[in-house]
C-alpha cells in the first residue's frame, strides 16, 4: 500500500475559494466618500455665493461714494472735504465687510466640523460593521475549510 500525497495546492485553493469577497463595504465607503464631498462642496458653494454677494456690495457702495469725490466743487477745500469723508467712508465700508466676510468664514468653519464629526461617526460605525461581518464570514469559510479538509 502506497501513501497518498496531500495535494496542498488543490487544499489551499479551495480553502482560498471559500472566503467570501464581499464588495458591498467598498461600495458603501464610495457612497459614503461621495455623499461627504457633494455636502463639502454645498458648504464652499454657499460660502463663494455670499462672498460674491458682499463684494459687489461692497463695490457697489464704493462706486455711490465715489460720485461725491468726483464732483464739481465751489470751493477748493470742498475736494479735500469731500476726499476726507470718501476715505471715512471706505473705512466704515471696510469695516463692515470685513465683519461680513468673518461670519461668512466662521460659518463655513462650523459646518465643515459637523460635517466631519459626523462623517466620522459613520465611517465608524461602517468599519465597526463591516469588520464584524468580515469576521464572522470568516470564521465560517474557515470552518468550512476545515471541516472540508477532514
Amino acid at each position: 500500500m502506497a501513501a497518498k500525497a496531500q495535494d496542498y495546492t488543490k487544499a489551499f485553493k479551495d480553502m482560498l475559494g471559500n472566503f467570501p469577497v464581499d464588495m458591498t463595504a467598498m461600495q458603501d465607503a464610495y457612497k459614503t466618500q461621495a455623499a461627504m464631498a457633494e455636502k463639502m462642496s454645498k458648504v464652499a458653494l454657499e460660502a463663494a455665493d455670499k462672498s460674491t454677494e458682499v463684494s459687489t456690495k461692497w463695490t457697489k457702495d464704493t462706486i455711490a461714494k465715489l460720485g461725491g469725490v468726483a464732483a464739481v466743487k465751489e470751493e477748493p477745500a470742498d475736494y479735500g472735504k469731500a476726499v476726507t469723508d470718501f476715505a471715512s467712508a471706505q473705512a466704515e465700508l471696510a469695516a463692515e465687510n470685513m465683519a461680513a466676510f468673518a461670519e461668512i468664514a466662521k460659518k463655513v468653519q462650523m459646518e465643515t466640523v459637523e460635517l466631519m464629526l459626523a462623517a466620522g461617526k459613520d465611517m465608524s460605525e461602517d468599519a465597526t460593521a463591516a469588520v464584524k461581518k468580515a469576521t464572522a464570514e470568516a470564521t465560517a469559510a474557515a470552518k468550512k475549510a476545515t471541516a472540508a479538509a477532514k
